[in-house]
């Protein structure tokens, strides 16, 4: 029993620990311009579809390299270096007040371009806090080009992929 009372302290612990260090990260980083939407809140989402009437969209902020290992299910890829404001706007219904949530790796690059959204007149703008990664890590599925589930994650590089916990990285 003290062992069951251990480990599971342990547990609480490092996800504590974790969410603290990821809440300093995303603060060095982020202005905060964008409200986050947590990994739960969008579980509970519907993507878009105009026939049905749901109202989120998904938007990936990663470059296509990273898309293309995998992504969320129903993301649209927007880029992040290339990121082109035009061809997104083209993506997007006319509806401004469209739920919109945006990630990436962390949710830092993700922050950039929801901003842009915003200044677009888009109102309902949000930001997928701790991106993929944090996705991936709390057990949720990605998929890849065809829609299959996979365990891997472009991890970026190095530096942020210490982040992903769960699945398999990858960095090409």
């Amino acid at each position: 029993m003290k062992n069951i009372v251990f480990f599971l302290t342990f547990l609480i612990s490092v996800n504590s620990f974790s969410q603290k260090n990821l809440q300093e990260l995303l603060k060095k980083y982020n202005t905060e311009s964008v409200p986050y939407i947590s990994i739960s809140e969008l579980q509970k989402e519907k993507p878009f579809d105009s026939a049905q009437g749901n109202s989120i969209i998904i938007l990936d902020a990663r470059e296509p390299n990273e898309f293309e290992v995998s992504h969320l299910k129903n993301a649209v890829c927007v880029g992040y270096n290339f990121f082109n404001l035009e061809h997104t706007l083209a993506k997007l219904p006319k509806n401004k007040n469209t739920k919109i949530v945006v990630y990436c790796s962390l949710g830092i690059r993700s922050e950039d371009i929801a901003e842009k959204l915003q200044k677009e007149g888009f109102t309902n703008v949000f930001n997928l806090y701790g991106g993929i990664f944090e996705w991936k890590n709390q057990g949720n599925t990605t998929v890849d080009l065809q829609n299959n589930p996979t365990e891997k994650v472009h991890a970026f590089n190095k530096e942020w992929g210490k982040w992903l916990y769960k699945g398999e990285k990858i960095y090409e």
